[in-house]
């Protein structure tokens, strides 16, 4: 029997939130957290909040995001619980509202199966400001995981969700198992698994019983 297993990929497979760190190296990092934090929160709408956040990138040189991508942080664990999800027969998918430029490094470290993301537009080897992509609304994981369990032949009870924050809610709502990892209030509420450590690996024993 095939089971998902999707994570979402800023703060909880990697251990940060990317757009932050591509803000600093852009000089705007510390107006780029606070509406960060206050999106995964939910006080923000996610779409607008993503787009008021990639414009002030605008202007960072594309090799030295893609630097910035090629080296954050991965959550302590990350690799350790992916592969006990594959070696138990799960499909590893992350959607991430962040960006292709780091889940495509990630999926190379940690061997997960697919990324849903979104893609910096950037013209003569620079960052526009702009953004587009499978992931810009608050629903879009929620909407995604049903086409993934439609292609895969897998209902709730076989699926696992994993994330932190706000946007991760839409996904929560079409799986059984749902696990807020160092998460917002908000997630915590509607989770039946919580990790308040960041080791992913503290996610396994509850997988086993």
């Amino acid at each position: 029997m095939t089971r998902l297993a999707v994570f979402d990929f800023d703060s909880t497979l990697m251990d940060g939130e990317t757009i932050d760190f591509l803000a600093r190296e852009r000089g705007v990092g510390d107006e780029v957290a606070q509406i960060t934090d206050r999106a995964m929160r939910g006080e923000l709408d996610f779409f607008e909040s993503l787009q008021h956040r990639v414009s002030l990138l605008a202007g960072l040189p594309l090799a030295r995001a893609q630097h910035v991508c090629a080296h954050l942080p991965l959550m302590n664990g990350a690799a350790d619980v992916i592969a006990w999800l594959k070696a138990n027969g799960y499909v590893v998918v992350v959607f991430s509202g962040g960006f292709h430029l780091a889940t495509s490094v990630a999926q190379t470290k940690l061997g997960f199966d697919a990324a849903f993301a979104n893609t910096l537009h950037h013209k003569d080897g620079v960052l526009s400001g702009k953004v587009g992509g499978e992931m810009m609304f608050s629903h879009s994981k929620g909407d995604m995981l049903l086409r993934m369990q439609a292609l895969l032949g897998v209902g709730e009870d076989s699926t696992l969700v994993v994330g932190d924050g706000a946007n991760d809610l839409s996904m929560f709502a079409h799986a059984t198992h749902r696990v807020a990892f160092c998460a917002k209030p908000i997630l915590k509420e509607k989770a039946t698994i919580c990790v308040d450590s960041k080791d992913l690996r503290l996610l396994i024993p509850h997988l086993q019983t």
